[in-house]
């Protein structure tokens, strides 16, 4: 393979080929050079960008310094993609003497925070910027940081500089595998990752969980908040949004908005699914109008909601809004109706087309298993969703590969790559029903639903429900047993108390 051309470009060419072309497309771009400004020493050095695709995981930017006058050299990843629908944070456990977890690839985006909490260690965004590396040369850089000043607190403030010397000995044990720790990467923009050799089988030492960034989070990444979360700062922050907003785009019809390529992502970014399933079984008695905020543009535009009951399941929540001003669109399905008192496990045998077309509605506290690819997700994975059966395994095969991202790179194993292209295989197996398989569903708060094939549940011999107690780890990780009703009990008692005796008065 030839090694890339080395082109001579300005900034300003190098911000432009990086912006050109979208996500789908083969990148096929030269090396470029950009004369900068070296931080040590105050010469020029040269910086060296490249742009490139990770199969599966991101489109990122490559960036190496290199400081011919005193030897400076370091390098950077940048993401040249769209931030992610929801923030993820990884965690390993790391057991003393094992050093193949100390070889893990990590890439760690400018956004994500690392913290070790067996030695109450936090490595903040700023202190180390987007990177490719192992977890031993993340913690290696972190330790060479902080004994590189060493000297001059020695001489400043003695105390500081000898526990600083203690911390780096636990800190290099760790680095070493001579201490056990914990590795928690946590980024609110859903593009760091962690790899895991097992995939797509779950890696007992690994848990990867996907949040919704909380108000002070979109904010430092960019976003326009909701200004009624935000505090003190509410009125200047809504007044500035507001005022940011063109007399133009407030005036253009939704549909010329909504298309436009710079709003296109966000506009088709959450489809009309959720409430376009729920209608197949029954039409709002009701839909309730009430004026709400757009979270892209903070324009002012109205939230439509409505209660419908589907049948064999329970009382949903539907809310949809759209934004006229910038086309931004979202909807979300919520349970209705008290907490379950038991889970609810769902079991579908998947033999023929039909089967494949069955509704599924999967609330975020569910977890979803299939025994013949050997496949098991947590709860909270892939968040909640409206889709069908083949819907739900085509997303749960792109988010695997998504998630696990150097699937096909070329520092992969042959082992690991044949392990992945026979779990795609298995999958689109699946999919084309050459033989039967079982998708099972187990949702502690019994929110979930497949969708029966005939008018009589008791009817469809492939699907059956199974309700099950709670444990009691299960409650605690859904907050319900530190859960207190009785205030809640005593008024609705001395309310249903009170009806007869107004009855009797009148």
């Amino acid at each position: 393979m030839a090694a890339p051309k080395e082109q001579i470009m300005d900034v300003r060419s190098v911000v432009e080929a990086v912006a050109a072309g979208g996500d789908d497309v083969e990148i096929d771009t030269p090396l470029y050079v950009v004369e900068s400004l070296c931080m040590r020493c105050g010469e020029n050095g040269t910086t060296r960008l490249l742009l490139t695709l990770i199969p599966h995981f991101r489109k990122i930017l490559l960036s190496a310094f290199d400081c011919p006058h005193c030897g400076e050299r370091n390098n950077e990843v940048e993401f040249a993609g769209e931030i992610q629908p929801r923030g993820c944070c990884y965690s390993l456990h790391v057991p003393s003497g094992d050093k193949k977890l100390l070889n893990r690839t990590v890439v760690k985006s400018e956004s994500a925070t690392i913290k070790i909490p067996e030695l109450d260690f936090e490595i903040p965004p700023e202190a180390q910027r987007g990177s490719l590396s192992t977890i031993e040369g993340i913690l290696v850089r972190a330790a060479d940081g902080l004994e590189a000043l060493q000297d001059e607190r020695k001489k400043v403030d003695p105390k500081m500089a000898e526990a600083i010397d203690q911390f780096l000995i636990k800190l290099r044990a760790c680095a070493s595998g001579d201490s056990s720790f914990t590795f928690i990467l946590d980024d609110p923009a859903g593009n760091s990752f962690i790899d895991n050799p097992l995939a797509p089988s779950p890696d007992p030492s690994l848990t990867i969980t996907f949040y919704e960034r909380t108000p002070e989070q979109q904010a430092a990444l960019g976003y326009i908040a909701d200004p009624s979360q935000l505090g003190g700062q509410s009125d200047e922050v809504s007044n500035e949004g507001i005022n940011n907003v063109p007399d133009r785009l407030l005036n253009e019809p939704h549909g010329s908005v909504g298309a436009r390529a710079g709003r296109q992502a966000i506009a088709q970014g959450n489809s009309a699914e959720m409430a376009e399933a729920l209608f197949r079984y029954s039409a709002p008695e009701e839909v309730m109008v009430f004026p709400s905020t757009c979270g892209a543009c903070m324009a002012k535009c109205d939230c439509k909601m409505f209660v419908t009951n589907i049948p064999y399941f329970q009382e949903v929540i539907v809310m949809a809004s759209s934004c006229d001003a910038c086309g931004y669109r979202n909807s979300e399905l919520k349970p209705g109706g008290p907490i379950s008192e038991k889970g609810k496990k769902i079991t579908l045998h998947v033999e023929n087309i039909k089967d494949l077309s069955r509704d599924v509605i999967k609330s975020d506290s569910a977890g979803v298993e299939i025994p013949e690819l050997e496949l098991e997700l947590t709860s909270g994975t892939l968040g909640g969703m409206v889709t069908t059966v083949e819907g739900l395994i085509t997303k749960i095969s792109e988010s695997l590969e998504r998630v696990h991202g150097f699937t096909f790179g070329d520092s992969l194993e042959e082992d690991r790559k044949s392990k992945w292209l026979d779990f795609r295989a298995r999958v689109d197996k699946l999919l084309s029903l050459k033989q039967p398989w079982t998708l099972i569903i187990d949702d502690a708060l019994a929110n979930s639903f497949v969708a029966p094939a005939t008018d009589d549940l008791k009817d469809d011999k492939q699907l059956t429900f199974e309700e099950y107690v709670r444990s009691w780890e299960q409650n605690e990780e859904l907050g319900l047993n530190d859960m207190d009703t009785t205030a809640a009990d005593v008024a609705y008692s001395s309310a249903a108390d009170a009806e007869p005796s107004k009855s009797a008065g009148n």
